[in-house]
């Protein structure tokens, strides 16, 4: 028994729980000196001490023994301090080693397309890498990105969402050193799934702009390098061609009706398409207050103001689903394996973070199409 490990899966386990370790006595029928012993590793617990804590953490007993393998070229900045940073670093760890096995096993690894053009990238011409890597993975300079997910999958970025209630953490990336290049989304219920794709995007500009930035142990956020990946995401994901033709053919319309139009051909948020018109010197800064009040009268209902892209909650008005933001490569290769039996079917829910009735329910309803 490794009294290291059990310790700090205790405490990460316990904080992810936002549980005190008074809490975590009670709720497992232990003392809090019980508690503090295990988590400064002070002396070998008993097995039903260790399945006690297991049982009130709701997690696994495997959980608390299985050394977590430490992260090293991320960018995991948040607007808020974070409690459950370590967690979250252990679970994204897992999931690229999971992915990883995958890949190996059924011999189905997936290069990173983008990687050969990162020299000709410059956060000094933004919109002109923005512009290259598009080209780079096969899309017209006027073309709507349909499927986000799956274009970053395709072009070998593992995608990663992750559900955390957090007005402060949108998205964190992982740099090919420690098994990506990896893009973690959170995907709680009140991040609106615009926010989703930007956050997306987001990640990409920085793995493109500022691989010198990929470092565990940096948790501040750079205005600069912040600003700078918001603008790649924006023309990534709304190119200035495709911008200006849909902008031009819907003339005819209510300016709020324009705006909703374009937002939902690019599957961006309002107030991308508003920071946009800035931009481009169609409107000026006092876009936001017309859009606003102009929704407003047409509507019956006001917007809620937030800076982009930290628009959350409410969620985008006439919003997307989040079936428009779904990764299914890890998913796929997870099955082909179960069907292959390189994994079990107690494995494969463990990878797919779900219960074991929940596996066997999902393995009744898988069909393919010849």
């Amino acid at each position: 028994m490794n009294l290291q490990v059990l310790a700090r899966n205790t405490r990460r386990l316990r904080m992810a729980k936002r549980m005190s370790q008074s809490a975590l006595a009670d709720k497992s029928g232990l003392s809090l000196p019980a508690i503090k012993s295990l988590e400064l590793a002070r002396s070998e617990p008993r097995m039903r001490t260790v399945q006690a804590v297991a049982m009130a953490l709701d997690v696994r007993l495997q959980d608390l023994f299985q050394p977590s393998r430490v992260l090293h070229t991320v960018r995991f900045r948040s607007a808020k301090r974070m409690q459950n940073r370590e967690n979250v670093l252990a679970d994204v760890a897992r999931w690229l080693d999971d992915f990883s096995f995958l890949e190996k096993s059924l011999e189905e690894p997936k290069p990173f397309r983008l990687g050969e053009i990162r020299g000709e990238c410059s956060r000094n011409r933004i919109i002109e890498s923005a512009a290259l890597c598009r080209a780079r993975l096969g899309l017209n300079p006027d073309e709507p990105i349909h499927d986000l997910c799956s274009l970053l999958e395709n072009a070998g970025v593992k995608v990663f969402p992750i559900p955390m209630a957090s007005d402060g953490f949108f998205g964190l990336s992982v740099g090919e050193e420690d098994g990506g290049p990896a893009i973690v989304v959170n995907v709680w219920d009140r991040i609106s799934v615009e926010r989703r794709i930007f956050s997306a995007a987001h990640e990409l500009g920085h793995l493109m702009l500022h691989p010198q930035a990929y470092d565990v142990a940096r948790t501040e956020e750079s205005s600069q390098e912040e600003t700078e990946a918001n603008r790649f995401a924006s023309h990534f994901l709304m190119p200035s061609e495709g911008f200006r033709k849909e902008w031009n053919e819907a003339a005819g319309l209510h300016y709020v009706d324009r705006v909703l139009k374009v937002k939902r051909i690019f599957r961006v948020s309002y107030k991308t398409v508003l920071i946009r018109l800035q931009e481009e010197g169609v409107k000026d800064d006092s876009a936001w207050v017309q859009f606003s009040a102009a929704f407003r009268k047409r509507y019956n209902r006001k917007l809620a103001y937030r800076e982009e892209p930290m628009g959350i909650d409410p969620a985008e008005p006439f919003g997307m689903q989040e079936f428009d933001f779904f990764e299914d490569r890890f998913s796929r290769l997870t099955r082909e394996a179960l069907e292959k039996d390189r994994i079990s079917l107690s494995r494969g829910a463990e990878m797919l973070r779900i219960g074991l009735v929940e596996m066997q329910e999902l393995l009744r309803n898988w069909e393919v199409i010849l």
